[in-house]
């Protein structure tokens, strides 16, 4: 008897869905069938009967056969269709093999009349071969390519597929909605031609190619507002930001042409920007009468970096107005192809998609594919096949859409808001477009694709494109679109008119709401004392409450004995270290209602486990964090570990602040010059946003620095970097020396009515040092000092007085007191910027008599303080420095080396000599 006489028993449907499945997710079908499907495969891939298990002379029944070849062609187009669609407008897409010819399925020609089961897959029930094709090129190989069959969740994959059914993957929009579609593709197109005829050469990176990205943003937003989307967080790069300004924010366009005119700004104190990089807030009414609140976050000419500014963004309004229902924030991106596959900081925010720190609910990445980057071509820029194939870390579904095909386009953007909508995950949409002009309006493009734009000189844009095909469907009649054209022209000649009768332009900050009852400090403010106390009875019970280890859980001993050291240093002892200090910093504003956000490669435990501000029960590992145990009324404390990132967990923790003044947001380095990997966001955010775009942030950043024989990786937190951007009134720099001062200058962050980024250098050795102590009362009772005096120093018997600043003070304190040095005064410089000029005025007046003034620095001369003191203190530039001589690596490898050198400073400092 044929062993294979029961697949005839069996329905061919029912076989068909079993192998479809096998195809998909091999693991969740019956062992048996598994391991007959796996023969199948094996024995078609070798062409051998046998190989399947069938013996000379018996037969596998045709019909069967033939099911399984339509099943495999069937998962050929669902994994390679996108390789074979119409989505390139300018361009014929490249050949790739094998190809999805039937033949190469085991299928013929005489196959196409042939009636199939596995039409049911498609949801087109039994049908025919030709039919089958028709329907996969239709779903898969049209003007939307679609790349999801690495997904491993079953019911993802199935929802797409049940998706892409429905007609065939084909768009279905009523004669308005068409027209609607017309009118958002005439504002893109009109827009960019008057600021063409208006400002001829002026740069202003066009979308001319990539029109349909405005229909595109204008579908998702009304669309996601109906599914409960209340706030949009949007990023993008230059290209087409003007018009998406105006056209889906609302911007006046009397604003952009002010920008353009190159007028003057209201404000002295700001210095702005180019009007391509502008941020902007708008509160907009869908076409429904729903409510919405639109932000587009500013960005520099650095790609990608605002990627991570609007993750945090995002973030932060989820934690502070949306912390059950994430969904009702939608972060938008918005990125080119050369950048998204050129910059690494993408593939950080990706990796970000999912952690705890990080999420927000699901992002939708759109592509406006340009095809060019700059001057390089697409294949000199990337080695994947397509820009996007970062998406496919994270197993996100990947849509590619002609760009010219407007209805298309917002079809597969509110395809990915369904998706993002239902399983809370990013989805990419590549925009295959064009570039119609060079890189700006003033570019030459034929230099370096003279073939590509002499096409893209004969294309038609996509609203011409679309119009002609809404004339040809009878929607719309001849002269509907410059009509169109005219009407909106109309008002932008009126705009311009206006803009002209103003003599300046106005920067305007982004979410003012969130801003509410704060203000713009210059540096008089900033100097001002603030009230920093926090009443002792409070602490006392704060500090009992930190300090106990819940008793019905089993920790490890070492942490057992951590905890009850900080309960007897502060109820014993009143000798508070470093940890106990900054941790009842957090405590005492999470009491008093502010929120508190922590993030860094071991910030949890420390880097040189001293904050353990989590605990794990020894057994379980369930986690203990004692500040959510303060108060009912008490803020939020969120603290983790982050992924192993700077450049892109610097910029979300910073669009986090900007987006939550009243979260006392901080990011810790794992050691303090790991943090050159976020330079860009240190140079075009931390350090400019507000000159530039009016934005205040209060961002902490904690860096461990301080020369203990660690190499050249690991003492210094290139504090000179930090220093040589601070100007006016942008930033706060400091370096404590004690627990109370660092206290109070975390309290200070969050006590005043403005936000400035704060950057403090903090200790490593410190941490444990006997003499890096303070009293409860001196948090309790004190304030922050920008300048610490000698407590021991008697003015009259000061000859020498030293200037110093961080953990070096130990240094020389440990040998002024050995030797005796009553002739030296060693004062700590605990602000850098701005530095406290009256209180070393007032210093050296008190030392007056102090013939030998020293600036003392454990680093070399051409790094630390000493450079900054030169530009911002008239006085030092008279005063001796003692320090490394100068260097290209920060400290020597060698421990016996940097020692040497440590310690000759130390004597430089109580030893002048002539020479010097």
């Amino acid at each position: 008897m044929d062993r294979y006489s029961f697949l005839n028993a069996v329905h061919p449907a029912q076989i068909a869905a079993l192998y479809d499945k096998y195809l998909q997710y091999p693991d969740s079908v019956e062992p048996s069938w598994r391991a007959f499907f796996q023969g199948f495969d094996f024995g078609l891939e070798s062409d051998s009967q046998e190989a399947i298990g069938v013996a000379p002379g018996e037969a596998l029944p045709e019909s069967v056969l033939k099911e399984f070849q339509v099943i495999q062609l069937i998962d050929g187009y669902r994994s390679r269709g996108h390789l074979f669609t119409k989505t390139n407008p300018v361009r014929e897409r490249r050949k790739y093999v094998p190809t999805l010819a039937i033949e190469n399925f085991g299928l013929s020609e005489e196959d196409l009349s042939t009636v199939f089961k596995a039409g049911e897959i498609l949801g087109i029930g039994e049908t025919t071969l030709e039919n089958i094709l028709q329907h996969l090129n239709s779903i898969y190989c049209d003007s939307i390519g679609i790349e999801y069959m690495y997904i491993r969740k079953p019911e993802e994959i199935e929802w797409i597929q049940k998706k892409l059914n429905v007609n065939d993957n084909q768009p279905q929009f009523s004669k308005a909605q068409k027209i609607h579609i017309l009118k958002k593709l005439n504002e893109a197109v009109s827009f960019e031609n008057f600021l063409h005829t208006k400002y001829v050469g002026q740069k202003r990176f066009s979308l001319e190619g990539g029109e349909s990205l405005i229909p595109a943003l204008d579908a998702l937003i009304e669309n996601a507002a109906e599914k409960g989307v209340e706030e949009f967080v949007m990023g993008m790069a230059h290209r087409g930001r003007l018009s998406t300004l105006t056209n889906i924010f609302g911007k006046s366009a009397k604003d952009i042409f002010s920008e353009f005119d190159g007028k003057d700004y209201a404000q002295d104190i700001f210095d702005g920007d180019v009007k391509y990089h502008l941020g902007w807030t708008s509160k907009r009414t869908t076409d429904s009468g729903k409510e919405i609140n639109l932000n587009i976050a500013p960005n520099p000419s650095h790609l990608e970096t605002v990627g991570a500014v609007v993750q945090g963004i995002a973030r932060a309004k989820q934690d502070r107005h949306h912390k059950q229902e994430l969904k009702k924030v939608l972060p938008i991106i918005v990125h080119g192809d050369a950048a998204i596959a050129g910059q690494g900081i993408v593939y950080e925010i990706v990796q970000m998609a999912q952690l705890d720190g990080y999420k927000t609910g699901g992002t939708i990445h759109m592509v406006v594919n340009n095809q060019v980057g700059f001057t390089t071509n697409y294949l000199d820029g990337r080695s994947s096949t397509y820009c996007t194939d970062v998406g496919k870390v994270t197993l996100s579904p990947v849509l590619h859409v002609n760009a010219d095909d407007a209805e298309a386009v917002v079809h597969a953007v509110l395809f990915a808001l369904d998706f993002r909508m239902e399983f809370g995950r990013d989805v990419f949409i590549d925009l295959l477009g064009y570039r119609k002009y060079g890189h700006n309006e003033g570019d030459e493009p034929r230099f370096t694709q003279p073939k590509l734009y002499k096409a893209i000189s004969k294309h038609s844009n996509p609203r011409d494109i679309y119009a002609e095909k809404l004339f040809k469907q009878g929607i719309i009649e001849d002269g509907f679109t410059k009509q169109l054209e005219q009407e909106y022209k109309d008002k932008l000649e009126e705009k311009l008119e206006d803009s002209r009768k103003e003599d300046k332009t106005e920067i305007t900050a982004i979410m003012k709401d969130e801003w509410d009852g704060f203000h713009y400090a210059e540096e008089d403010k900033m100097m001002a004392p603030v009230d920093t106390s926090f009443p002792l009875k409070e602490l006392t019970a704060i500090a009992e409450t930190i300090t106990q280890l819940p008793k019905d859980k089993k920790f490890l001993r070492k942490i057992s004995k951590l905890i009850e050291a900080r309960h007897k240093m502060y109820f014993e002892d009143n000798k508070l270290d470093w940890a106990m200090g900054e941790l009842l910093a957090y405590a005492t504003l999470l009491k008093e209602g502010f929120d508190v956000r922590m993030t860094g490669q071991d910030i949890e435990r420390g880097t040189f486990s001293h904050r353990h501000a989590v605990v794990k029960v020894e057994d379980s590992e369930e986690e203990i964090v004692l500040f959510n145990e303060l108060s009912k009324q008490q803020g939020d404390f969120y603290i983790y570990n982050s992924l192993l990132s700077e450049y892109g967990v610097v910029g979300f923790d910073y669009g986090y602040a900007m987006a939550s003044p009243k979260t006392l947001t901080i990011w810790e380095a794992q050691f303090g010059d790991f943090s050159n990997g976020a330079q860009i966001m240190i140079d075009q955010y931390i350090s400019a946003a507000e000159d530039k775009w009016k934005l205040q942030n209060g961002l902490v950043m904690l860096l461990p620095h301080g020369y203990e024989g660690q190499g050249a990786e690991h003492s210094s937190a290139r504090m000179e970097r930090y220093l040589q951007l601070c100007a006016k009134d942008n930033m706060y720099i400091a370096d404590c020396t004690t627990p109370a001062n660092f206290y109070h200058l975390l309290r200070r962050q969050m006590k005043v009515d403005f936000r400035k980024p704060l950057i403090v250098f903090t200790p490593k050795s410190l941490l444990r040092h006997p003499k890096v102590v303070s009293t409860k009362e001196e948090l309790a009772e004190g304030t922050f000092q920008p300048l610490i005096d000698d407590p021991q120093a008697a003015a009259s018997k000061v000859k020498t007085l030293v200037f110093v600043t961080g953990k070096f003070y130990y240094d020389l304190l440990e040998v002024k007191e050995e030797d005796n040095r009553e002739d030296v005064a060693l004062v700590r410089l605990e602000q850098l910027f701005p530095l406290p000029k009256n209180e070393i005025e007032d210093t050296l007046k008190k030392y007056k008599q102090a013939k030998d003034i020293v600036w003392a620095q454990e680093e070399p001369r051409n790094m630390g303080a000493y450079s900054h003191l030169l530009m911002h203190l008239e006085e030092a530039r008279n005063w001796r420095v003692c320090s490394r001589k100068i260097y290209a690596a920060p400290a020597s490898g060698s421990a016996v080396r940097s020692k040497a050198r440590h310690q000759r400073v130390i004597e430089d400092v109580f030893n002048k000599t002539d020479k010097e």
